[in-house]
């Protein structure tokens, strides 16, 4: 269970560890969101209409999901059953919100939170991936403040200021999770 900010670096470090270790298995979230340029449905996310999603929550299907940033976020439970049943390792990039009510099921879980080496990086690397307003610039980083303050929470917590090392550290805390 993978946490951050958003900005953080959290997709971009379990790409790498993906490319490291091939076998881990990563279930496709769902949103409501609108697919940002280059995502394709069931690749990156499964986009759903508010209807759709609704839908979803009224008939139990996931295991849990979140308002974040005025858009909604979910784990379907059909898709964590299909990676489970894989027998490989899972990974999940959840927020703060998610990594509580799956720590609720699964209290064994290991859970690592992504942090920026500062708030203000996190700024710079939100404002350089554009397409942004303002407004959702502020309301992003106005979460941020309240995600740093749960990693404490996390059983791990991974400082991504140069990429290599943060992979590294993720792949340890990877390689410790399946001795342990």
């Amino acid at each position: 269970m993978i946490s951050a900010p958003s900005g953080a670096g959290k997709s971009t470090l379990i790409g790498r560890l993906r490319e490291l270790v091939p076998d881990l298995i990563k279930p496709v979230s769902a949103t409501t969101r609108a697919p940002r340029p280059g995502e394709v449905h069931g690749t990156h996310y499964y986009f759903l209409s508010a209807a759709e999603f609704d839908r979803e929550i009224a008939e139990g299907g996931f295991v849990e999901w979140a308002e974040v940033h005025g858009n909604r976020y979910g784990t379907l439970k059909r898709e964590l059953d299909r990676c489970l049943a894989s027998g490989r390792d899972v990974i999940m990039e959840l927020d703060v919100q998610g990594t509580r009510s799956l720590r609720n099921l699964y209290p064994d879980l290991v859970s690592i939170f992504i942090a920026p080496p500062s708030m203000e990086e996190l700024e710079r690397r939100i404002r350089s991936r554009g397409g942004e307003s303002e407004e959702s610039i502020q309301r992003r980083l106005e979460t941020a403040k309240i995600e740093m303050a749960a990693r404490f929470e996390y059983n791990n917590v991974i400082v991504n200021d140069r990429l290599e090392d943060a992979v590294e550290a993720l792949r340890r805390v990877l390689a410790d999770a399946r001795e342990g």
